[in-house]
């Protein structure tokens, strides 16, 4: 039965994704501004809604491993496993906002990049999050799921400043889209292939996510099993 959901699980998504990009590409009507560029919105956007979701996850994550640590092991290393999954899933989807990004910068602005405050600050979001990563693949010691922890909570204060940052400055890239000035928004025929793949990628994203928290958890009970083993003889 449980190999009978995850199946059902992974061929619904692929429906979505396939759908989403359907809607996308032929369906969704040409901006009448930007023309066929403006079709990058559809997965410029979802990446960054998605990946803001997983940060939170890790965020969830690295507070429970803190509130945890002292008590049952189990409990500390499940709100870790979470974390680094979260982490991780979060980061491929901020990699996919920063390349789209630039693609369509370049063909809308001339230039592939500038250093405003929407752009700085997403740079520096992805920027914690691979130092996180890093942190967790390669530093040794006690104190790495600790510091880890401390470093996706620090990270996590970054995603509001994205996210309000084109509304409290002035910045080349363009004002929000939804809940803006007046005249923000977006035609229905638009906005519903953009919900279309936000639900898409969103569903991908929880399909990783459950793999990878789910490969960590078996690395944990195999490390586990090492150290008892090794106490034993």
């Amino acid at each position: 039965m449980k190999r009978l959901s995850i199946a059902l699980y992974i061929l619904v998504t692929i429906a979505l994704m396939i759908w989403g990009y359907y809607q996308a590409i032929y369906v969704a009507p040409n901006d009448a501004m930007q023309g066929e560029i403006f079709r990058i919105i559809y997965y410029h956007v979802p990446s960054f809604a998605v990946a803001f979701v997983f940060f939170a996850v890790n965020l969830a994550g690295s507070i429970g491993f803190l509130a945890f640590r002292n008590s049952p092991a189990d409990r500390a290393r499940i709100a870790d496993a979470l974390a680094l999954a979260g982490a991780e899933v979060g980061v491929v989807f901020c990699t996919v906002g920063l390349t789209t990004g630039p693609l369509w910068g370049r063909r809308a602005w001339g230039i592939w990049w500038t250093w405003d405050a929407r752009l700085t600050t997403t740079l520096v979001l992805w920027l914690i999050y691979m130092s996180y990563l890093l942190l967790r693949r390669f530093a040794a010691g006690s104190q790495v799921q600790t510091q880890a922890a401390v470093l996706g909570i620090f990270g996590a204060l970054d995603v509001p400043i994205v996210y309000m940052s084109n509304r409290w400055w002035r910045t080349q890239h363009p004002s929000p889209v939804f809940g803006g000035s007046e005249g923000s928004g977006m035609a229905w025929s638009m906005a519903s292939v953009l919900l279309w793949n936000m639900l898409a990628w969103f569903a991908w994203g929880v399909m990783i996510l459950a793999f990878r928290y789910h490969v960590e958890r078996l690395q944990q009970k195999k490390t586990e099993a090492e150290a008892q083993a090794a106490l034993q003889a």
